[in-house]
């Protein structure tokens, strides 16, 4: 029988670039503690790199450093392992800023190890099922559409459920950068989720990254209601039940709004507030999964 050492990074991750919005992003799970606070590495216009197997931590600010030096993936990758005495145990994934794509799997890792090159991603991972965990995350990543934060989580899925980790899992995490996307516009972090310790990690990122997009993100034009009719009734019903409306004064349109807007403000979701008597329906549908205070504890 294999002995696996416990301070191994085993995992499956997948690093990628949108060529259509500049992003950057890397996607990982691991049956190893806090994954997410080793692995990803990532910098807006430069690349993203994914270190694991014995993880050189280096590798991430080093390689984006040479990226941002103009070095393509391939020979950031090359620069990175030709003076590491260890690398035959390393394992890494690297994407650039043109979306050039490179993978390196350590003669040493433990098996299954190995990984892919495909447009704009490389996808790899060690002690893993077999090959097909990081065959399905290529295909996953190709055949979605939408935003590259979902791509990366639907790659995840699809290695998952190919076996993934032979170990099990614990933690994943998400990291998606691109210029000006952090919060606030002040750094490029657009999108920094990690899940530490859980026995369902990707299910739980998936769950974190709807939160995410529900504080985050502005709502679809479609989404937004007047508050009306039944959207009144059940806006109202359910500012009394959760406390921030007197059912005396519910029947009250300023009253209400007011209601909705200290709802709105406790709740952080100022980037969800439309026009005064109007709704955006992600946060109605969020009002009423609330419990209501005596449900609570």
């Amino acid at each position: 029988m294999t002995h696996i050492a416990k301070d191994i990074v085993a995992t499956f991750s997948i690093v990628a670039f949108d060529p259509a919005t500049g992003e950057l992003g890397i996607a990982v799970q691991s049956k190893f503690l806090g994954v997410g606070a080793v692995v990803p590495w990532a910098k807006a216009g430069v690349g993203a790199v994914a270190t694991q197997s014995y993880a050189n931590t280096s590798y991430g600010p080093r390689g984006l450093e040479w990226m941002a030096k103009g070095k393509s993936a391939q020979e950031t990758l090359e620069l990175l392992v030709a003076d590491d005495s260890e690398r035959d145990l390393r394992q890494v994934g690297i994407v650039d800023a043109k979306g050039r794509a490179a993978t390196f799997t350590g003669k040493k890792c433990y098996p299954w190890a190995g990984g892919i090159t495909g447009p704009n991603y490389a996808a790899q991972g060690n002690i893993l099922a077999g090959e097909e965990t990081v065959l399905a995350m290529g295909r996953a990543f190709e055949q979605t559409k939408g935003p590259l934060a979902e791509r990366l989580l639907k790659a995840l899925q699809a290695g998952q459920a190919a076996g993934g980790d032979r170990r099990g899992q614990q933690s994943a995490a998400l990291l998606v950068v691109k210029e000006g996307g952090g919060y606030g516009g002040y750094n490029d972090r657009y999108i920094d989720l990690r899940v530490d310790d859980h026995p369902r990690p990707i299910e739980e990122l998936i769950r974190l990254y709807q939160l995410r997009q529900l504080y985050f993100e502005k709502p679809r034009p479609e989404k937004v209601a007047a508050i009306e009719g039944t959207v009144k009734e059940e806006v109202a019903a359910h500012l009394v039940r959760l406390g921030y409306l007197s059912k005396e004064r519910s029947a009250d349109r300023e009253a209400l709004h007011e209601a909705l807007t200290v709802y709105i403000h406790t709740e952080n979701f100022e980037e969800r507030q439309v026009e005064k008597g109007k709704i955006d329906l992600d946060v109605l549908q969020y009002m009423k999964q609330q419990p209501s205070p005596n449900e609570v504890g």
